[in-house]
């Protein structure tokens, strides 16, 4: 079986949901191609909230949105993804279309630098505070480098403990067969009567 690019995936299917005017965020910036993304289906209306701890990351993603004249459609946040909610406007509290995480660590940056467990698991706590009654959070975790393997396992556990009747839950693998590949966890609100 080919390796599927769960990056494409995602995109794909975003494509499909996300409209002008929408808010949107991105928990883990980078280097910016899914700010730019989001940016890109939201605009001119909708709003893009993009985290990172790292500076460096946030000042690659600037350079991008500039480049794509984006810029106006995003807020660049030099925090922990685990605090999106005091950084998020109260008035968009259960009204972000998606919540995109994209862990590990920045391309090109330090590697040391990764996302961890616990400070994942409380980002994703708040994201489920934050989507919308038809919401969607996605989850691209990467077991294959150091510490990857102990974060992914903890996301995993923490997906299988939400409640289906409120969650449609998806894992979708990159390649079946390399238990180091990439793995894609895609969470949908569902709407209550």
């Amino acid at each position: 079986m080919p390796r599927v690019s769960l990056v494409n995936l995602i995109h794909n299917r975003l494509s499909a949901l996300l409209h002008n005017g929408d808010t949107v965020i991105d928990a883990t910036a980078g280097n910016g191609n899914d700010t730019c993304f989001l940016a890109e289906k939201i605009a001119p209306d909708g709003l893009v909230y993009g985290f990172d701890i790292q500076a460096q990351a946030l000042d690659k993603t600037r350079i991008a949105l500039d480049h794509r004249l984006l810029a106006t459609h995003a807020v660049l946040i030099n925090a922990s993804h685990a605090h999106m909610k005091q950084w998020i406007h109260s008035s968009y509290v259960g009204q972000i279309k998606a919540v995109l995480f994209n862990l590990g660590y920045l391309p090109g940056g330090d590697k040391t630098v990764i996302t961890k467990g616990e400070s994942t698991l409380a980002a994703l706590a708040v994201a489920l505070e934050l989507i919308s009654a038809d919401g969607i959070i996605s989850i691209l975790a990467y077991p294959g480098h150091a510490g990857g393997r102990q974060e992914t396992d903890r996301v995993r556990e923490w997906c299988l403990n939400l409640d289906s009747t409120d969650y449609s839950i998806e894992t979708i693998y990159s390649d079946e067969q390399n238990p180091q590949a990439p793995i894609l966890f895609w969470i949908t609100a569902r709407p209550q009567d």
